[in-house]
């Protein structure tokens, strides 16, 4: 179990992720939920500005994405060295790079519908709510998603997801209210 794709056999004969596996996965989910979060309120932000340019846009996303993923490097580190009272090793360091690295991978919609308003295909103001919709019912998903893996019905994930999607959409909401 010395790196995240050990699989250990389980008792029906298929491989099954390990426990370590599987926290490295639900810490990269919860780094994106986080990511998409932030996210969601840059993307208003930017889209309530009549002013906002394709470039301006762009580099706010891109800094929010990398300003978030270093800010992660930095804390995780730091608290690492102080718990553990050495520097994490080759292995420890792989591990948070690839939990982090949702807080760049939230970027990639926005960044792919700046571009698509850039082209002329659309006003960057509908893009960027656009990418706020699909940011919003993204969580919906992983909300119902997470229901699912706990064995809920599909009443009950649904729930979860549409809960999932409030929370976004009170992110939303607050940024719409104050126009910041």
């Amino acid at each position: 179990m010395s790196d995240l794709g050990d699989e250990q056999p389980s008792s029906s004969g298929s491989s099954e992720p390990s426990p370590q596996k599987l926290e490295a996965l639900g810490e990269r989910l919860k780094e994106r939920i986080y990511a998409v979060i932030t996210m969601l309120a840059v993307m208003v932000g930017l889209a309530q500005n009549a002013h906002t340019r394709h470039s301006t846009a762009a580099l706010y996303v891109m800094g929010t994405a990398v300003g978030l993923w270093l800010a992660t490097l930095v804390a995780d580190m730091q608290a690492h060295r102080v718990v553990h009272q050495r520097l994490a090793n080759r292995r420890e360091v792989g591990r948070l790079l690839f939990v982090s690295s949702p807080l760049l991978s939230c970027a990639v919609g926005p960044l792919l519908m700046i571009a698509l308003s850039a082209a002329g295909a659309l006003d960057l103001s509908t893009a960027l709510w656009i990418a706020v919709g699909v940011d919003v019912a993204s969580m919906a998903v992983w909300g119902f998603a997470g229901g699912r893996r706990m064995g809920g019905g599909v009443l009950p994930s649904c729930v979860a997801g549409l809960t999932d999607a409030a929370i976004g959409s009170g992110v939303v909401m607050v940024k719409v209210i104050t126009g910041h």
